[in-house]
């Protein structure tokens, strides 16, 4: 697969975010260029500047699994980065396709009965079942009260990403917007560099890029991460402000898929709000939500 842009501009991203000092190296006063010059990853790297040059001219086709973890060494890559360096270079050999479990498409995927089953169990926080692409594809009744918005509107189309770039309403839901904002990118481009091969995501991705300037700045620069454990701000329309705990896990019989499930903190307010949140879910699932008024 010729990614060779995608490989070019995540390396530079990454070089131009290392600090001379942070790499060892003298400040020196005529830095034209910010982060590390290519000369000074490929001494890092142990490898000739020639060939560390075409390495982030975006050729990683054949390129040892050795060469990598030096390059990844050099420019200090976290693990995400690191995988989605080994993904980038899988994808440019064309050894992605023979060596990636296969990915079902989300528009032909439908929860296993069981997995509805063992949502519903769930009723203490909301559960459910995404994709790489932020499509939502199950979930238990806490889970469609907690994120009634985004099923509200048809625009979304059950999207997170569309729904935090394209509906006003999120700016109210994500007290952090900007943060919700980075990670959402960061999960789309780790996505992309997994999955090079998902039309749907590239069209997601073009269509997010056409319609917000937040998301097109946010995907210039290159960001990936793993999401698997955490804590959130959310302010839900109908029960106000939560503090919410997750966990990601990634589902062993549906490869790409990850289950998440938000807890709240014993006697907190938020489990208050969650109780709140499931009695009106029980008794108003298919009812407009209320606005909350905040005191």
């Amino acid at each position: 697969m010729d990614n060779r842009d995608e490989v070019r501009e995540f390396l530079s991203s990454r070089r131009a975010k290392i600090t001379p000092e942070q790499a060892g190296f003298p400040a020196g006063a005529r830095r034209r260029v910010p982060g590390l010059r290519r000369s000074e990853v490929a001494a890092l790297a142990d490898m000739s500047v020639e060939y560390y040059a075409k390495l982030e001219r975006g050729n990683l086709a054949g390129v040892s699994p050795a060469v990598l973890e030096a390059v990844a060494r050099a420019l200090q890559l976290d693990d995400a980065e690191r995988a989605h360096l080994m993904n980038l270079a899988q994808a440019a050999d064309g050894s992605d396709v023979l060596t990636r479990p296969r990915r079902r498409p989300s528009r032909q995927w439908t929860p296993h009965r069981s997995l509805q089953w063992t949502l519903d169990a769930i009723t203490a926080g909301p559960a459910f079942v995404r994709n790489g692409r932020m499509d939502l594809l199950a979930a238990n009744q806490l889970a469609r009260a907690f994120y009634s918005e985004v099923y509200a509107s048809r625009d979304n189309q059950a999207n997170l990403a569309r729904f935090n770039f394209l509906d006003p309403a999120s700016r109210r839901f994500y007290p952090d917007w900007d943060v919700a904002a980075d990670i959402v990118v960061a999960i789309l481009r780790t996505e992309a560099g997994r999955n090079p091969h998902d039309k749907d995501l590239h069209d997601l991705v073009g269509e997010l890029c056409t319609r917000s300037d937040e998301f097109r700045t946010r995907w210039g620069a290159h960001n990936v991460r793993h999401h698997g454990t955490g804590t959130k701000r959310f302010h839900h329309c109908v029960v106000g402000d939560l503090t919410l705990a997750y966990e990601g896990l990634e589902m062993a019989a549906a490869p790409g898929l990850t289950l998440t499930i938000y807890t709240a903190e014993p006697g907190s307010a938020s489990e208050e709000a969650l109780r709140l949140l499931a009695s009106w879910a029980a008794t108003q699932e298919d009812s407009p939500p209320r606005q909350h008024q905040t005191r």
